[in-house]
């Protein structure tokens, strides 16, 4: 039982999450973009005997229901019972920050200011008066700053203190639901009354400096271009040497498995399941999938804690809005680089329902990390082996962005045709706040990215690639005639796998790497080794010598990279979109239109080739 319940409300980026996860313990991600938290988190705290109960409410800027955010949180304030509302505000913008506060007071009797971010304000060279600003809001007002965990005894017993008083309505804050143009010109006037200047604000100068080379439309697409560039040349350096050790390690660990059921006389059949399926399966899944996630996901969350995703995705949104999307699309797209099916639960920021629909139809043709691994290896093979050392990766990574800005086109070009088929009846708004340049929290965001993503994700594939392994043994071993399970497969699919550039084998590793797209090399190698087990190869060069000797060409390789990009999703992220959607028939064209998509392409490419 709890004594009190409260809400906690703020506009996107001023520290709710932090204040949340300080005062309850919960370790709840925060974020650098809009509509991080879109469902409302619940964490109790307990300060003098008291149990308080906090609901993180969705980050909104007003109370409007303009978007799904600014509706959850209007709908919890108006039909839920809380006994104090703790609004928190920016000291570094107060003005904007003081719409959302007036109109929490215009509807709860009980509230209290929370006005955070005191050191960035600081940095600025505002000092803010407190004691006026709680005479002009008539509500305790509570300065904390949150990820140093300062002030925060304080703000529990004014929350406590807000709960045990009487409620006092205020009937002159009822009028800002009427007037918006009275909610403005109090925002300005207490911000006027409260905030002074106390020195000049070079932090400000040097943010808008920077934003005038990441946003302009000369300097900021390169930039983006150079930094995406930097972030996957470290991740294709930095992930070869583990992941070799990795698999050496695997493959040790295998034989000790070998022999330990030689001695138990573990059945053929049951070892093979468990150790040539099962196990070979999930060490390919870490092996290839740990090191470029170990160091791509802490790398892409200090861009985010720096403040840079919200500049990137202020660079894309004019492109999405020519396409007839939305621009918050380009930040589900960026969460997609890490998996799909976070970038389709990410769509939810968008308000519009038929945006939000083009955004998860879409978000499966930027490639996730279970990908990545593969268009690493096949550009390191194919089209960056002949250069040696850091040449070699400094290429790859060039050609792995060259993809991936091939990734953003396709993205827009069928945004563009759904948008013509999913007519909305007027496009809503994309209102992107850009955060100040933050010197990033490197330990704490490396720990956090590390246990939180890259864990996370592994966690979620190992668990689909355990059974998923066994299936692909059982394939492999169980015989019809002369041949396997697997072989009648592959030779059903190979005139089609031929004519649009590809194989049999290459088909069917799609076909059977639907739980998890880890598996899609292992199946092939096992596929062409024609041994009945998911063998491991330790280094790209005896890779591509197995691939040449089954007959891969230039053409097969290209029409392998396409095929990579654009084909279903995986069965997890197909999953998502039917809980998204609601619709089977919305997750089947999920799945459709990326692989019409890639076969046609694969096609037109194949036979191109050929005549050149």
């Amino acid at each position: 039982m709890c004594d009190y319940r409260i809400a906690l409300a703020g506009n996107p980026n001023v520290g709710k999450s932090t204040i949340f996860n300080a005062l309850t313990g919960l370790k709840q991600h925060t974020g650098n973009w809009t509509g991080k938290t879109v469902d409302c988190a619940e964490g109790r705290f307990f300060h003098n005997g008291r149990t308080v109960s906090v609901v993180d409410l969705p980050g909104t800027y007003s109370l409007s229901s303009f978007s799904r955010e600014e509706n959850v949180t209007e709908k919890a304030l108006a039909q839920e019972h809380f006994d104090c509302v703790a609004v928190v505000l920016d000291a570094g913008v107060l003005e904007r920050n003081l719409t959302l506060a007036l109109q929490v007071l215009s509807r709860h009797k009980n509230a209290v200011i929370c006005l955070n971010l005191l050191d960035e304000a600081a940095k600025k060279g505002l000092e803010i008066d407190e004691k006026a600003l709680s005479e002009l809001l008539g509500a305790p007002v509570v300065s904390c700053c949150a990820a140093r965990k300062r002030g925060l005894k304080a703000l529990q017993q004014a929350i406590t203190d807000a709960c045990e008083k009487e409620p006092r309505p205020n009937s002159f804050y009822r009028r800002f639901d009427r007037d918006s143009a009275l909610l403005r010109g109090c925002c300005r006037t207490i911000a006027q009354a409260c905030v002074r200047q106390a020195f000049p604000d070079r932090k400000t100068r040097r943010d808008r400096r920077l934003d005038r080379l990441m946003t302009s439309k000369r300097t900021g697409i390169p930039l983006m271009i150079l930094l995406c560039s930097l972030l996957f040349w470290i991740t294709a350096v930095g992930a070869n040497y583990p992941s070799q050790w990795l698999s050496e390690l695997f493959e040790a660990l295998k034989g000790e498995l070998v022999t330990w059921s030689e001695r138990l006389s573990v059945p053929k059949w049951l070892s093979g399941i468990l150790i040539d399926g099962v196990y070979t399966t999930l060490s390919w899944v870490v092996s290839v999938m740990l090191p470029p996630m170990a160091i791509f996901f802490p790398l892409f969350a200090l861009m985010e804690d720096a403040g840079l995703l919200p500049r990137i995705a202020f660079n894309l949104d004019r492109f999405f809005a020519r396409c007839g999307a939305h621009g918050k699309q380009s930040l589900c797209m960026m969460m997609g680089i890490g998996c799909n099916a976070c970038g389709v639960t990410g769509c939810r920021i968008i308000e519009n329902e038929k945006e939000r629909l083009i955004a998860v139809l879409t978000n499966n043709f930027m490639p996730c990390n279970g990908r990545l691994p593969i268009l690493i290896a096949l550009i390191l093979m194919f089209f960056a082996g002949s250069c040696g050392g850091l040449f070699a990766s400094a290429k790859a990574a060039l050609i792995l962005v060259a993809v991936l800005i091939g990734c953003v086109l396709i993205t827009l070009l069928i945004s563009k045709l759904l948008s013509l088929w999913l007519k909305s009846d007027a496009p809503s708004g994309f209102m992107l706040e850009l955060p100040p340049y933050r010197k990033p929290q490197i330990i704490k965001t490396l720990a956090r990215s590390f246990l939180d993503r890259t864990l996370l994700v592994l966690g979620r594939a190992a668990v689909v690639a355990a059974p998923a392994g066994a299936v692909i043994w059982l394939c492999a071993n169980i015989r019809i005639g002369d041949a396997s399970l697997l072989r009648h497969m592959t030779d059903f699919l190979d005139p089609f796998g031929r004519f649009i550039g590809l194989d049999g084998v290459i088909v069917t590793a799609f076909l059977l790497g639907f739980p998890a797209n880890e598996t899609v090399i292992p199946i092939m190698v096992m596929a062409y080794c024609a041994n009945g087990t998911l063998t491991d190869v330790t280094n790209y060069t005896q890779l591509h010598a197995l691939l040449s000797a089954n007959g891969w060409t230039m053409t097969t390789a290209v029409c392998m990279l396409l095929m990579t990009v654009m084909h279903f999703p995986c069965s997890t992220t197909c999953l998502t979109i039917k809980k998204e959607t609601g619709s089977l028939k919305w997750t089947l064209l999920a799945m459709l239109i990326p692989t019409v998509s890639g076969v046609l392409l694969c096609t037109v490419v194949s036979h191109l080739m050929k005549i050149i």
